[in-house]
């Protein structure tokens, strides 16, 4: 039977060769109609999230608990005279992953939400305050700047390009001296082990930008630094730029004991704040034991834990500033707080911070709290109303990620493409609106970046692999809210024949590893060069001028 079938094919092999062009095409236009029926008519592919079945992250609680062990009371006055006294009330030493795991799964980096329990929870730096103890106001953290400026502090940490070893902070950390060198070892271990830990090992040495003077280090807003550097990891993680998930996981593990109630909502106990001291390994391991017993995460009761009756300062809080609060003056006025049983959805939380204070029937006035919007490091200049915040869904200076995957740089649309055009102009195609551009994608290339010249817009040529040959189409680097689209033509020709694709491009803060487009070009393999490689003509429209016929 394999002989018959071979016959058969060197036969019509030979009757093709035999053809005119004529011939041919008639052959050639009735497979393209074939092949265009069933492009139309076939279902649409379901994009397949990411699945992470094991959690690999260099968050260790329990490698800080070990060295808080071992501090004197000097070091101690030292640590909390930096800002950082909460992490002293440290009792958590192992993270629970499959509970991390089904919060990451949960966890919109674009809004900076939780997505559970039926309801989006917004996270903002204040929450970072009340569970981490860290504290939400302040100077920005910013952690980059000429390398000049701490090339004596990397020599005194031996900072290789993989970063300053965790063993040689734990030494450090292990002399008995609480001066400057102290501070600034325990602030590096510190961050690169819990609060802003990455997909490596060791500690970046970028941290050394904010630690050369560490006499203002407690000025800074840790609470936004911790939760900007958690969205960027994430953020990286899904991206496919790195296997391990950087960023305090302890924290949303805690923020979600916090705020997931699996015992109803029966009155509230009283909370000590910060929460990081109330949850140590026997607690952890009865609360995972109540939510076996409910059948799984996420199915108990969202609360607010400012709505009790008292809440508790530990002694390390005695370093925040600010006044104590026993009400918050608002404009509008409400009736008592705690008569009803679990509050309603239109009840406003109460941050109380005062010591010891009992709230009975108190009229809670709430005015509108705006801050600068969560883009502010990346230029925008708005300020977003603190409770009712629909401008960072769509504000047009959320992050984009540089494409290159030995590249961290993360900024603005438009940081990013005076980035790429100074740090990598020799990594990518610079091409015209409205004009052909041949390009070659290899065999063992994943993507092309391609330039506009003219406004320096940053594209996608993605490529994917099927049973019977390459996908190819293009995505705008850009917010994922952005409206702005832009017309593309992709083709590809070999001999006389060719295929094309129109369609209109759709924006990513970055490239996305595992992205499953339901609108690309099918090129068979049979389409490709000797050497495995696409070769396409590109064009791109400007959106200015083509706005009108993009499709919505």
């Amino acid at each position: 039977m394999l002989v018959g079938v071979l016959q058969a094919t060197k036969a019509a092999s030979d009757a093709w060769k035999s053809m005119s062009l004529e011939e041919k095409a008639k052959y050639t236009n009735r497979a393209r109609e074939v092949w265009d029926n069933y492009l139309s008519t076939a279902p649409a592919r379901t994009p397949k999230p990411r699945k992470q079945t094991k959690l690999v992250t260099r968050c260790s609680p329990g490698r800080l608990f070990n060295v808080l062990q071992r501090l004197t009371p000097e070091q101690k006055a030292a640590v909390k005279s930096m800002g950082f006294g909460s992490l002293l009330g440290l009792r958590c030493r192992t993270l629970r992953r499959s509970l991390c795991l089904w919060l990451l799964e949960r966890f919109n980096t674009t809004r900076c939400s939780l997505e559970i329990c039926g309801e989006r929870i917004p996270l903002s730096p204040k929450d970072v305050e009340l569970v981490m103890g860290l504290a939400a106001s302040g100077k920005d953290v910013v952690n980059s700047g000429p390398d000049d400026l701490i090339a004596v502090l990397r020599h005194s940490y031996n900072a290789s390009n993989r970063g300053i070893s965790v063993r040689l902070l734990e030494e450090r950390l292990a002399a008995p001296e609480a001066g400057e060198d102290f501070k600034r070892s325990f602030v590096l271990y510190a961050l690169g082990t819990l609060l802003s830990p990455t997909a490596r090992l060791d500690v970046s040495p970028s941290f050394l930008h904010f630690m050369t003077n560490m006499d203002v280090v407690h000025q800074y807003n840790w609470g936004k630094f911790l939760l900007d550097r958690l969205v960027r990891e994430v953020s990286r993680f899904r991206q496919g730029k790195q296997r391990a998930v950087g960023g305090c996981l302890l924290f949303l593990q805690l923020f979600y004991y916090e705020s997931i109630s699996v015992d109803g909502l029966g009155p509230l106990a009283t909370a000590v704040v910060p929460c990081l001291s109330s949850w140590g390994e026997d607690e952890i391991t009865e609360r995972e034991k109540r939510e076996r017993k409910l059948g799984g995460y996420g199915l108990g009761e969202v609360i607010f834990k400012e709505r009790c009756l008292g809440m508790e300062y530990p002694e390390c809080r005695d370093q925040l500033d600010g006044p104590p609060v026993d009400s918050i003056s608002t404009g509008v006025e409400r009736g008592p707080l705690f008569e009803q049983e679990g509050g309603t959805q239109g009840d406003m939380p109460v941050l109380i911070r005062s010591k010891n204070v009992v709230c009975g029937d108190i009229a809670v006035v709430v005015d509108s709290v705006r801050v600068p919007c969560r883009n502010k490091e990346y230029g925008c200049n708005e300020t977003v109303d603190y409770m009712n915040n629909d401008h960072e869904e769509t504000c047009t200076y959320a992050p984009c990620s540089c494409p290159l995957l030995d590249c961290n740089f993360v900024g603005s649309s438009d940081q990013l493409s005076l980035h790429f055009s100074s740090k990598h102009w020799d990594s990518g195609r610079r091409f015209r609106y409205n004009s052909p551009l041949a390009v070659s994608v290899g065999m063992n290339e994943q993507f092309l970046v391609l330039q506009a010249e003219d406004d320096g817009v940053l594209f996608l040529l993605n490529k994917g692999v099927e049973r019977i040959g390459n996908t190819v189409m293009i995505t705008c680097i850009g917010p994922s809210s952005s409206k702005e689209r832009f017309l593309y033509d992709l083709e590809s020709v070999r001999g006389s024949s060719s295929l094309r694709l129109k369609s209109a491009t759709h924006n990513f803060p970055g490239w996305l590893e595992d992205f499953h487009p339901t609108d690309f070009l099918l090129i068979p393999f049979c389409f490709l060069g000797s050497s495995g490689h696409i070769n396409l003509d590109v064009c791109i429209w400007n959106s200015a001028e083509l706005c009108a016929d993009c499709p919505s």
